[in-house]
């Protein structure tokens, strides 16, 4: 046991008068106390990492971190997707899995906005979970079909004005990322446009793409920049700080003068909650190290993505903003789950 944790228990008995009449259940106390987790030993077994969405950044940061950690961690590191219900029941599995170390989180935005769309969601996303490190950034693009009379950013938000209700914008479901994009969107500029959701971000696009509807925001991608360049949609803006090498023509909607509207796509990996300090900090620094490599670099850059490098307490912190931003917005324009 170690000194700091023996210290703790000789301080708590000093406050109780009966400390000094009974000497013994100092000893007893100790005694009971668990040593701490061997994390130098640690791991002993394969490692799972659950992915709450099979495809798209959660597959990319997910696989490029499993193929590079299991030989340097010394035991297998197994992506596994759990899908379904908005990405809840690989939430639950993790917030509920013993906090050894062997059960870790992809977490993505829906971790933090599945709880405040649904109170029932199953699970607290603040305090269920112990971050170990935000691992990259994917930021989303705003796209519009050809046939809408906007060059830019500002010429959307004039048209939106001139005519509320006309103009329609797709989603990948009601309380997805990019449908809060969008509310925000209409919140900063006072605007309203019709949400048509999909079954899934990647219809949202087709939908956009083939004039189903005339707006969509959308995870920065391959098949996006194709698009884009092949004339067969608009791109508007980057929802992010910096532009994107696949699009370097495309602004950031910074530079349109709306830096309160960057909205990115994260993955932090967690843990459950409890689980001993040196095994997140191990892999903190393992995981941070393999997300700086050339190659995975590349792979992110492929689709406007960035590695990042954040401590354990810097991850904690950026998931309680990202928390409160997106409950705002979701208190703010009375969205509920369906």
């Amino acid at each position: 046991m170690s000194n700091e944790r023996t210290t703790r228990v000789r301080k708590l008995f000093r406050r109780s008068s009966r400390a000094s009449r009974f000497p013994l259940l100092l000893g007893a106390a100790l005694a009971i106390v668990p040593p701490a987790a061997p994390a130098q030993s640690y791991p002993l077994k394969p490692i799972r990492i659950l992915m709450p969405f099979a495809t798209g950044g959660t597959d990319l940061v997910t696989r490029s971190l499993a193929l590079k950690l299991s030989p340097v961690i010394g035991q297998q590191v197994v992506p596994e997707p759990r899908t379904g219900a908005g990405g809840n029941i690989a939430h639950e599995i993790a917030a509920k899995s013993a906090p050894d170390g062997y059960t870790l989180l992809m977490a993505a935005p829906p971790l933090v906005i599945n709880p405040n769309l649904n109170p029932k969601s199953g699970y607290d996303p603040l305090r269920d979970y112990a971050p170990i490190a935000l691992l990259a950034t994917i930021p989303n693009i705003l796209v519009v079909h050809p046939s809408v009379p906007a060059r830019n950013l500002r010429e959307l938000v004039q048209v939106a004005r001139s005519h509320p209700g006309k103009l329609a914008y797709g989603s990948g479901g009601v309380g997805s990322t990019n449908h809060l994009a969008a509310e925000l969107l209409m919140s900063l500029t006072k605007t309203r446009m019709v949400h048509v959701p999909y079954k899934g971000a990647a219809l949202g696009l087709v939908g956009a793409m083939s004039g189903e509807v005339d707006v969509v925001i959308t995870t920065m991608s391959s098949v996006a920049a194709s698009y884009v360049n092949g004339g067969k949609m608009r791109g508007l803006a980057i929802l992010d700080t910096k532009r994107v090498g696949a699009l370097p023509q495309v602004p950031t909607v910074a530079e349109a003068g709306m830096p309160q509207l960057v909205a990115i796509n994260w993955y932090v990996l967690v843990a459950p909650a409890g689980t001993p300090r040196g095994i997140i900090e191990r892999l903190n620094a393992e995981a941070v190290k393999i997300m700086q490599l050339p190659e995975t670099r590349e792979r992110l850059a492929a689709v406007g993505g960035e590695p990042a490098a954040a401590t354990p307490e810097q991850s904690a912190e950026f998931l309680r903003e990202e928390n409160a931003r997106w409950g705002k917005v979701i208190r703010d324009a009375g969205i509920r789950a369906e």
